[in-house]
């Protein structure tokens, strides 16, 4: 494991954790976390390792304003995770090689979905958990939406911790249309979600499917939550993906 930081957009200075195996890696892949988790989240960890294993070279980061990063969480938003993707995919390209594979937990996955079609070297995405819409997660904070609008942001309370939403974080996941994005996608997918997601629902797999283009693929995490905590859910997810992105990968 090796840590680096790169710069965004914005300039600001991004945390990333590279996990890379003894051997030249098969190939690179880019990590996307959940909505205001980041890259040391066991599920993260766990995945990045258990590819490492396998010969894959990972990339995992800190949004801007999240973790170790750089930048006001405030002032971030959806576009500024998909652009701190593409820059994270503009400096493996630069430093070691490009990325072939996207992986994204939850709002991540929606993120590397939008991110892809801008990144040429991408082949697969992996959606792990993931909503069919960028604007599920107000779900989390809805009872504060109103006070938002009325003041233009409010103090919110996830997983135990204060983030400040502001409107225009509302206003630019409501603006995102994933679906016809994905419907217009090149890219190989594989959709993973489990039938007990009390997060994101399975439903939101179903709409996901039927909007990809073939080459498409669904992997069930029966009886895994939607953090993934159990250690060995992550490090199956892992093996899956490394055996389904074999297929997609350029020579």
């Amino acid at each position: 494991m090796r840590k680096v930081n790169f710069k965004n957009l914005q300039g600001h200075e991004l945390s990333a954790r590279l996990d890379t195996p003894a051997d030249p890696p098969i190939a690179w892949a880019l990590f996307a976390h959940c909505f205001t988790c980041g890259k040391n989240l066991n599920a993260v960890r766990n995945i990045s390792r258990s590819l490492k294993d396998l010969g894959y070279g990972v990339m995992s980061f800190d949004f801007t304003g999240l973790g170790e990063s750089q930048g006001n969480f405030a002032e971030s938003n959806f576009s500024s995770n998909v652009q701190d993707l593409i820059s994270a995919a503009q400096f493996l390209k630069s430093n070691f090689s490009a990325p072939q594979l996207l992986i994204g937990h939850s709002l991540g996955g929606a993120a590397t979905i939008f991110a892809a079609q801008s990144i040429p070297s991408i082949t697969a995405i992996v959606t792990i958990g993931s909503p069919a819409s960028a604007a599920h997660v107000l779900h989390l904070f809805d009872h504060r939406i109103p006070s938002i609008q009325k003041t233009g942001a409010a103090t919110i309370n996830i997983g135990g911790r204060p983030f400040e939403i502001q409107q225009q974080f509302i206003d630019d996941l409501e603006s995102q249309d994933l679906q016809s994005v994905l419907s217009s996608s090149e890219k190989a997918i594989l959709i993973c979600h489990s039938p007990q997601d009390r997060i994101v629902s399975i439903d939101n797999a179903s709409q996901l499917y039927k909007s990809a283009k073939h080459p498409k693929s669904f992997l069930s995490l029966d009886g895994a939550d939607h953090l993934l905590s159990n250690k060995e859910d992550s490090k199956y997810v892992g093996s899956v993906i490394s055996a389904w992105a074999s297929r997609y990968l350029k020579g």
